[in-house]
């Protein structure tokens, strides 16, 4: 009859425990020294050695011949422990034994001196699970016990245990156990079992197993169907398939692409995928790309192990820090949320449709993340509004208040504003002179007309032209309205100039800006990035100096 692997290899000695020395060599010193407690709480998480550990020290204690504080495995008591032919030692579950009748029959029990071992040992897994009134039961005996009894108590959530029994036993914490070590495990038994088990593969079971080398063994028992146990066959085997439908999901909603990341739900949600699940699945995801993105040398062993490395690699080069965690706060919420909802294909949806528009939010959390792309940007040394950034709104100019506050004597249109600083010094000075009514007034030297535009500055009405076939609708029809919309070259930059509101959010998005910015290459021949501001209902002109020194001479006259 074929046994399961984890039960074929479980440890028979302290020495063949993996990942728990801390713990082993104190109880093989304790059973060498005979030093040893009338009670001890085994703490940890499933799979690291609590029941295994306890069996052990159950035959140590009773042993014939110990050898360097491990059982022998060799004496009538040690096969007889192990067979369970001795009534001795006993293994109890309290899951399915935690009432108070059952502790009064095991205390009545205990009270026998051993039949054919030296010490009476109780092992009692899942002790959390007793109630009150069992641990009350248990309390007394537990404290005084008889010299032939030993107890030996596991757990998973000590939280649970009442301080009265804690304080009454030894404790030892089991720890979860590196991937690193499992791995090397799994591959000597694999050996042994003359499979043929990848390093990768024994790596990706090790971190799936969460640290615990039971579920480690029972994953490569899931796969030992295979001649080959690849990293292909254990994702095949596990039923990870999903897992790259879920990777692939990410990818649309990177994209920003809503109505593809919606087909995609549509066909997991007919395929029986429940909104919830998906959720936490891409939750777990956003999460191996977060420790992927934060401890790149250590991810190995903080990652789940459901994605393959060079996969999450790729993730994590595509988003910052502060978008991951503004990414998975969008999650947790819409997770919070669905256990109230009515409809949770909804919630779901709105959730997926939220991941998407995640550069266009108002939230702290969305700013944060646009920021920190922006700097992780100009970081590499790449500008800020270049391709594949969050375009935004350049810092408005402050308005003088020289051209708030306007001379009531001047209002017509030409009236001047405020002198240059590059204005020629003998010019400024000039105007300090009091003027000479009876001297002509010599014409000032004339401005040099503007510079005609180049024809880089002309390429507007072919952007429009060679873009208006891939804009939506409403956009390609506000382009002919130039007092809605317009556009100005500046050096390599394409300005587009939209009236403030609705419109200038439409315009405003990193896919439209960047069809501008190839629009305007394709036009100019040359490379061109697209900008955006907001067009200004009316440009103040510029004011001559005749018009200053004309004003001038009003407010002298007036005083």
């Amino acid at each position: 009859m074929y046994q399961a692997l984890y039960r074929k290899w479980r440890p028979q000695t302290f020495d063949e425990v993996i990942g728990q020395e801390h713990i082993t060599e104190t109880l093989k010193n304790q059973v060498k020294s005979g030093r040893l407690s009338h009670a001890y709480l085994f703490i940890g998480t499933r799979g690291t050695g609590k029941t295994t550990c306890a069996r052990i020290l159950a035959r140590a204690v009773n042993c014939e011949h110990p050898v360097d504080g491990n059982p022998c495995g060799r004496c009538a008591a040690c096969r007889g422990i192990l067979d369970g032919s001795v009534m001795d030692v006993v293994e109890l579950d309290a899951a399915s034994n935690n009432g108070v009748d059952n502790v009064r029959a095991l205390r009545e029990e205990a009270t026998f001196s051993p039949s054919s071992v030296k010490k009476r040992v109780y092992i009692i897994d899942e002790v959390h699970m007793l109630s009150l009134s069992a641990f009350n039961a248990l309390l007394k005996i537990l404290e005084e016990p008889p010299e032939h009894l030993m107890f030996i108590l596991a757990t998973t959530e000590l939280q649970k245990v009442p301080a009265t029994i804690l304080s009454r036993c030894q404790r030892h914490s089991f720890h979860r156990i590196d991937a690193a070590t499992i791995a090397s495990y799994l591959g000597r038994i694999a050996e042994r079992e003359g499979m043929r088990l990848s390093p990768e593969a024994a790596g990706l079971i090790a971190r799936m197993a969460d640290g615990g080398v039971r579920d480690a063994l029972s994953l490569l028992d899931q796969c030992s169907a295979r001649e080959t146990i690849d990293e292909e066959a254990v994702f095949s085997a596990m039923g990870l398939a999903g897992n790259l439908r879920i990777a692939r999901l990410l990818d649309l909603i990177l994209k920003h692409d809503a109505p593809s990341v919606l087909q995609s739900f549509a066909g997991l949600w007919m395929d029986g995928k429940d909104p919830a699940s998906l959720l936490t699945e891409l939750t777990g995801l956003l999460r191996d790309i977060l420790m992927m993105h934060i401890a790149p040398d250590g991810a190995k062993d903080l990652i789940s192990g459901g994605y393959a490395e060079a996969q999450l690699r790729s993730f994590a080069a595509r988003m910052t820090s502060e978008e991951l965690l503004a990414a998975l706060d969008t999650l947790q919420d819409s997770l919070s949320s669905l256990r109230t909802a009515g409809n949770p294909k909804t919630v779901a949806e709105l959730c997926l449709i939220s991941l998407c528009q995640h550069a266009d939010g108002d939230s702290v959390r969305s700013l944060r993340a646009r920021i920190s792309r922006l700097e992780e940007q100009l970081a590499h040394g790449v500008p800020a509004m270049e391709e594949e950034t969050f375009y935004r709104t350049p810092p408005r100019r402050e308005e003088h208040e020289d051209d708030l506050d306007e001379p009531a004597a001047e209002e017509d249109d030409e009236l001047p504003a405020v002198f240059h600083e590059d204005q020629p010094e003998d010019e400024i000075a000039a105007y300090d002179r009091p003027a000479q009514s009876a001297a002509p007034v010599p014409d000032p030297k004339p401005e040099e007309p503007p510079a005609a535009p180049s024809a880089s500055a002309e390429i507007w009405p072919a952007v429009c032209e060679k873009i208006a076939a891939r804009l939506p609708r409403d956009l390609r029809v506000s382009l002919g309205e130039r007092s809605k919309v317009s556009g100005v070259t500046e050096g390599d930059c394409l300005w587009l100039e939209v009236v403030p509101g609705f419109l200038y959010s439409r315009f405003n998005r990193q896919e439209i800006l960047q069809l501008f910015a190839e629009a305007a290459r394709e036009a100019a021949g040359r490379p061109m990035r697209a900008l955006i501001r907001e067009l200004k209902p009316q440009q103040h002109q510029q004011r001559d100096i005749e018009e200053l020194r004309r004003f001038k001479e009003v407010q002298f006259i007036n005083e």
